[in-house]
């Protein structure tokens, strides 16, 4: 056993006393074993009936499967958490620089969603272990850190969890916040209970944020401010590589799609949208009545809702699951894609691109994403979750910012009639978006500072 290790191992087992206990903690404890205790039976009794979440539910309560831990053969380990789809770009853009920076580390990821899950492990396959994060409660928290035992624990974004944190930095663990990102609609939620959080950001070691505005926000929530870096988005790392043409080439088979044919896609929408984006859409095949529109909803359990919006308008629609190889061919002009993790290639054979969640008010869709492609990009006034990605593309020129439904007509008809002008806005689009690389490579090497701060300290109190 190395020297490093002994000293884990110690850090692991001491007993001190710290703020891992501190006044408003406590209450936390309380309010979360007593749900717990509640809801446990309840859950257990549904898993048993239905048959469903069993496994889950093992790993929820911080069973970590042996056959995880056994893959992390390598030294140190690393445990980086994410929560969903979006989050999964982040970790395999952190983890390719950390393996080229730490040769020999071993990574874990953990997620909380199930699409998140299989999407991780689509991404990582064989190469890292991928389970289900532990719920918020400290037996389940404290179980699942023994048996995966980490070096440092990594939460991707807006991932802030009490009890995980409190008793990561209890047990020794280095803990960091990185890409982290601070939406201006969650910021006064955390304010409510600053002094709470600001106890919680008392035990992360170091917050790599993505801006400054981030950086801000998350001072005001307690955090300490000589542990604050800036070092972008890392969700735009892979984008350059990630777009292959012969995505769109499979993409425009399956939609049987012509080169020529102009594609208006209406990328992640949510409840509200939909309806708005069936009216621009009308207003478009007034003009140009061969066009086709791409519906791809954030929540693909709305499918049959949109198909009737659809229906009621005296149009039709396929989805997404009924179009392929020995399936049927798409006749419609309107498809609804239901299926997760396609949005991206989707995007490819966009003539238009409409970012959703924007024109209501939940902070909007990762621009760059159309913008790799060389694709005009429309979003409306919410997109307070990628400012920064908003702020390049305008600067560069390379995005219509729109205000309402009525100007997102207006325009997409203009650039129809102007395929000059929507040629030089993908342009800008594409090249504005390939500039905005490296911010993987600096979140990596604050997780690898964060390592060796952690193994000298190991060393002199071990000597």
């Amino acid at each position: 056993m190395s020297s490093h290790r002994v000293a884990l191992s110690f850090l692991f087992l001491r007993k001190k006393k710290d703020k891992t206990m501190s006044f408003l903690y406590r209450p936390y404890q309380v309010l979360t074993s007593s749900l717990f205790m509640f809801l446990l039976p309840a859950f257990w009794g549904y898993t048993r009936i239905t048959g469903r979440h069993g496994q889950h539910l093992k790993e929820r309560l911080g069973f970590i499967p042996e056959e995880a831990v056994q893959g992390l053969s390598g030294y140190p380990r690393i445990w980086i958490h994410a929560v969903s789809l979006g989050e999964v770009k982040v970790a395999d853009a952190i983890i390719k620089v950390l393996r080229r920076i730490i040769p020999g580390c071993s990574v874990i990821v953990s997620m909380f969603t199930e699409h998140g899950r299989k999407m991780a492990k689509e991404t990582f396959k064989d190469d890292v272990p991928v389970i289900y994060a532990p719920i918020d409660f400290w037996g389940s928290v404290r179980k699942a850190l023994f048996t995966v035992r980490p070096d440092v624990m990594v939460f991707l974004e807006t991932e802030i969890w009490p009890a995980w944190l409190f008793e990561a930095h209890r047990m020794g663990i280095k803990t960091a916040l990185i890409n982290g990102r601070i939406s201006v609609r969650s910021i006064g939620g955390y304010l409510k209970l600053r002094p709470f959080f600001r106890e919680v950001l008392e035990n992360l070691d170091v917050f790599s944020m993505i801006l400054e505005e981030d950086a801000a926000r998350i001072r005001s929530m307690g955090a300490d401010p000589r542990k604050i870096e800036i070092n972008g988005n890392a969700k735009y790392d892979l984008l350059g590589s990630s777009a292959e043409p012969v995505m769109e080439a499979e993409m425009r088979q399956v939609l049987n799609l012509d080169p020529s044919q102009r594609v208006f896609v209406a990328g992640s929408t949510r409840e509200g949208e939909e309806e708005m984006i069936l009216d621009v859409y009308e207003k478009i095949l007034e003009r140009f009545p061969e066009t086709i529109l791409i519906i791809v909803p954030r929540h693909i359990e709305r499918t049959q809702v949109i198909a009737f919006m659809i229906e009621r308008r005296g149009l039709n629609c396929q989805h997404r699951t009924d179009l392929g190889e020995d399936k049927a061919r798409r006749t419609e002009k309107v498809v609804i894609i239901n299926t997760f993790g396609e949005l991206f290639r989707v995007y490819s054979i966009g003539t238009l691109v409409f970012c959703g969640a924007s024109l209501v008010p939940l902070g909007g869709q990762n621009p760059l994403e159309p913008a790799i492609w060389g694709k005009v990009v429309f979003y409306g006034p919410s997109m307070e979750d990628f400012l920064d990605a908003k702020a390049l593309l305008e600067e560069a020129r390379a995005a219509v910012p729109i205000s309402g439904p009525e100007m997102l007509a207006e325009k997409a008809i203009w650039f129809l009639e102007h395929p000059e002008a929507l040629n030089e806005y993908g342009e800008r689009a594409k090249e504005a978006a390939l500039k905005n690389q490296g911010a993987a490579e600096k979140h990596a090497r604050v997780i690898k500072r964060l390592l060796d701060m952690s193994f000298k300290l190991s060393n002199e109190g071990s000597m």
